[in-house]
């Protein structure tokens, strides 16, 4: 509670006396006498007292005034003065929360005409050993642009990462963190490992106790970390197979710690390390004692709801371990599609290739195989390739075709609306004539592919898959299609059966295109 004198004190200080407000200005910055001790009330007494021309109030606010407090003001620029000032009269303390307010708010047009003497104040300090200097200077260097200037441009971001290094190897946490994330962003592992485990321990020492008591994720572990530390644990969680002379002990809290911080990354990590298998489902994590698939599978499952495909994946290999004790065939199905449908390239091999080889168990697999395979596939995934091509075909024009629509004229395709659409269907897609007039297309439009199958009309054909690969043959699909969407296909539809079908067919072709058409129908026979 706040004395007579104190009352008094702040009673002269609202009537603007500036012997007061310094006064008042004292009191709140040291605390005692009966008022709090306030750094925000403070320098706002300070400041009105320092306007008033008191030096030993713009004195007391560069040395003793946090640049933490200023920063939090609507306007920090109003307060840099008092910081020059005092630098300038020789506190030296002063220098660094000037440089720190010029360059915070340089986009400010009051702060350009300071910015230089901000830096070199920035280099005196820096080069005095002061580490909030030195990595201040770092991100300085790191952002100045020197248009036109490739070289310059060179030496200032050399100039930086030298600065930072001096920063980190004096503790400055942001500098350690900085040069830790360059590391991983330009793929040095080793560099990595050696700048970021010494952060990952360090961390563990702070936090490690409180692992026990935690049973879920948590959110105000996460916000106490804060971003970067999460990201480094993450990404050392993603390489700890890589990090050599660690214990089994330490590497499971660092995945610990990361994956209660909700970390997905670290979740799935820290999932495969209880399972003691990488992603692929092989053995990892040697010597470090047996697997625990109950808490593998409660991590993985974490991962896998927050999009992780790989979580999934890594979930269907451990349904299928023989030394699982729960180990079930159809999860290891389910989850292995739940990772396949999330896009991962080795499950759908997987759907892709299990499918293929149950086909005969239900006829539509062939055309699920394709289904998964070109998903594969369309990630460079070689050996999805590789099957795909055996199982189906690839477009290409057929030849009869293309000679057919070549000798027809264009008031006989616009009378034969359907034979028109089936000559561009077998020049597409390459159909022999049967294929090309006997085929139901809204049976064989599969989405992905064409399933040729005119065996119930034409004995002598095979089924066949087609490959449905570029945009523009799904327009043309969906054009056709809709020309054939209220139309009876079948041989009892308006087009006739098959020998009706030909015979409109043959008579648009002259005569010797049409002992060309014999002639091929009898080698297709043979």
């Amino acid at each position: 509670m706040a004395s007579r004198e104190d009352l008094a004190v702040i009673r002269a200080a609202r009537a603007g006396q500036a012997e007061a407000q310094l006064a008042l200005g004292r009191r709140y910055l040291f605390g005692g006498n009966g008022l709090p001790q306030s750094f925000a009330t403070a320098l706002h007494w300070l400041d009105r007292a320092a306007r008033q021309g008191a030096a030993d109030a713009w004195t007391l606010i560069g040395e003793h005034i946090p640049y933490e407090v200023v920063a939090q003001a609507p306007r920090p620029l109003d307060y840099v003065i008092w910081y020059e000032r005092a630098f300038d009269a020789g506190r030296k303390v002063a220098g660094l929360a000037f440089a720190r307010l010029v360059l915070s708010q340089k986009a400010q047009p009051d702060a350009q005409s300071m910015l230089g003497k901000a830096v070199k104040v920035l280099e005196a300090e820096a080069n005095a050993g002061t580490a909030e200097a030195q990595w201040l200077l770092a991100q300085q260097k790191a952002g100045e642009q020197s248009i036109g200037n490739p070289q310059a441009q060179a030496d200032r971001k050399a100039e930086g990462i030298q600065w930072a290094q001096k920063a980190a190897d004096a503790g400055v946490g942001p500098a350690q963190l900085a040069l830790a994330d360059a590391a991983w962003l330009r793929l040095d592992r080793d560099d990595f490992i050696r700048r970021a485990l010494p952060l990952g321990s360090s961390l563990l020492a702070q936090y490690s106790a409180e692992l026990p008591q935690l049973n879920a994720p948590s959110e105000a572990l996460a916000q106490r970390l804060g971003q970067g530390n999460i990201t480094l644990l993450s990404r050392l969680a993603q390489i700890l197979n890589d990090i050599k002379d660690i214990s089994a002990d330490e590497a499971q809290q660092l995945l610990e710690l990361a994956a209660y911080a909700d970390d997905k990354s670290a979740q799935l990590s820290l999932g495969l390390f209880f399972a003691r298998m990488n992603e692929d489902g092989g053995r990892a994590f040697p010597g470090c004692g047996s697997a625990n698939y109950k808490k593998a599978i409660r991590w993985l499952t974490l991962a896998g709801e927050r999009g992780l495909a790989s979580a999934w994946y890594a979930l269907s290999r451990i349904y299928l371990k023989p030394e699982f004790s729960q180990r079930n065939l159809a999860d290891a199905q389910h989850y292995l599609e739940r990772a396949a449908e999330m896009g991962h390239a080795m499950a759908q091999l997987e759907c892709g290739s299990s499918a293929w080889r149950n086909r005969r168990d239900d006829p539509a697999n062939d055309v699920r195989a394709v289904y998964w395979l070109q998903k594969a596939a369309s990630q460079n995934h070689p050996d999805a390739r590789d099957l795909l091509g055996k199982i189906a075909d690839r477009p290409a024009p057929a030849a009869w075709a293309i000679d057919a629509k070549r000798h027809m004229t264009r008031d006989f395709l616009s009378a034969y609306p359907f034979l028109a659409a089936r000559l561009e269907l077998a020049i597409l897609f390459g159909l022999t004539r049967p294929e090309a007039l006997l085929i139901d297309l809204r049976q064989a439009d599969c989405g992905h592919c064409l399933v040729v199958d005119i065996r119930d009309y034409y004995a002598r054909s095979k089924r066949r898959l087609i490959l449905i690969e570029t945009g523009d043959e799904r327009q043309v699909l969906n054009r056709i299609g809709r020309l054939f969407e209220d139309v009876d296909c079948s041989l009892s539809g308006p087009e006739g059966n098959y020998r009706q079908r030909l015979y409109r067919l043959k008579t648009a072709l002259p005569q010797e295109a049409e002992e060309r058409e014999e002639e091929r129908d009898l080698a297709e026979q043979s």
